[in-house]
């Protein structure tokens, strides 16, 4: 039999290991070896059928110890087992972010520090959380550690930066707060598939050829164009940034043309595509946009996510536009039968798939908190769904033109 006293202890702390062997009709000598996995813990000489020794280097973790007896020339060997629990040393693990307080989307650093007691310096990673969410997993190198995310939702978030341990150190915690506000400046959105478009900056706003003139109108600044410059491709829509202080124009071709303080982040240009490019999105911090194509393809650049798309799935007709929740994680498409495609934590509130229109659908619009949208046909029609208010259409009504969005 095989006992280990205290059967807890901390890393490096003396353990005593013992064992008592019997033999029928006499009492067995020789030795007791003490093992953990590969480790040889201790060996103890047998008087009277007992032994024990004491050792230092038992690993953290839970740990099965088994006592091998030697055997002698009367007696046979056999063995035993006990357990031992050994905790790593103690840490204080130290977190913070950066900035304290941002606008959902934008990359926020979590960093943290983490000191073992004995003077040593621990290993291993810090994860960041909060709530259900997993922001970033940090890696440590001289005992600290950072990392970047962009998806801590909105509110007033603790952060919390969990130590993993290693095989010297337990593991620890610490919390840090982040505040998280929604975008308050005019919602980016992708406007319209052809033709003229708009994009709206609060008390003004921009109209866009598709040979990629801008035409600026109230205080919307005009930033310069592609008008007269050559374009291999038509313009298909334009974003601004979320501060109106510059916009991206989008090719047919995917070709991405920055002015203002809009970055560019790269473009589906030059690039083989199976179907152009209708239209665009930028991400809530201007950090990224998506590119959607007619086959419902999505293309994501900066700090745009990927959460799916219809590319390369049947289609009853063509997409042609998108639009992101406001918060940038997911987005929805439409398609010109008025199916609507989600993806992310974008919702589904119903479509006009499937129902009869008398023109086609051109566009799509959510409502600021993303609870709903409304569609748009061609022939002036508007569609509601979600927290979506009905306030009228064109439907119906003669138009010199037809529709090619809404704003």
């Amino acid at each position: 039999t095989v006992s280990t006293n205290p059967s807890a202890v901390t890393l490096g702390t003396t353990v005593t290991y013992k064992a008592a062997v019997s033999g029928s009709g006499g009492t067995p000598t020789g030795t007791v070896t003490f093992t953990t996995g590969s480790t040889t813990l201790c060996m103890a000489p047998l008087a009277s059928g007992a032994g024990s020794c004491t050792a230092s280097n038992a690993p953290v973790g839970t740990d099965t110890v088994t006592g091998t007896y030697s055997g002698d020339t009367t007696y046979a060997t056999s063995s035993g087992t006990a357990t031992v629990t050994v905790a790593g040393l103690a840490t204080t693990t130290t977190v913070s972010v950066s900035p304290t307080s941002t606008t959902v989307g934008t990359s926020v650093t979590y960093s943290a520090t983490v000191m073992g007691s004995g003077g040593g310096t621990p290993t291993g990673t810090v994860t960041f959380t909060t709530g259900g969410t997993t922001l970033c997993t940090a890696t440590l190198t001289s005992g600290t550690g950072s990392c970047t995310a962009s998806n801590a939702p909105v509110g007033t978030d603790t952060v919390k930066g969990t130590y993993s341990g290693d095989a010297t150190y337990a593991t620890s915690s610490a919390t840090a707060t982040l505040t998280v506000s929604q975008v308050t400046s005019p919602p980016t959105r992708g406007c319209g598939s052809s033709g003229a478009t708009s994009c709206n900056s609060g008390t003004g706003y921009w109209e866009i050829g598709s040979d990629g003139g801008v035409f600026s109108f109230g205080s919307a600044p005009f930033y310069g164009s592609m008008g007269g410059k050559p374009l291999n491709a038509p313009i298909v829509g334009m974003a601004a940034t979320p501060n109106g202080g510059g916009y991206w124009e989008v090719a047919s071709d995917g070709g991405i043309f920055s002015f203002g303080d809009a970055q560019f982040y790269g473009s589906m240009g030059g690039k083989p595509l199976n179907k152009p490019v209708v239209g665009m999105v930028a991400t809530p911090n201007g950090g990224g946009y998506w590119e959607v194509a007619s086959d419902g393809g999505i293309f994501s650049f900066g700090n745009a996510q990927f959460y799916g798309s219809m590319g390369g799935k049947p289609l009853n007709k063509p997409v042609v536009g998108m639009v992101a929740v406001p918060g940038g994680g997911g987005y929805w498409e439409v398609a010109s039968d008025g199916g609507i495609f989600s993806f992310g934590d974008a919702q589904f509130y119903g479509s006009m798939g499937g129902k009869p229109l008398n023109a086609p659908i051109v566009g799509l619009v959510a409502t600021p908190d993303g609870g709903g949208y409304w569609e748009v046909a061609a022939d002036g029609g508007i569609f509601s769904f979600g927290d979506t208010q009905f306030y009228g259409s064109m439907g119906g009504k003669p138009l010199n033109a037809p529709i090619v969005g809404m704003g």
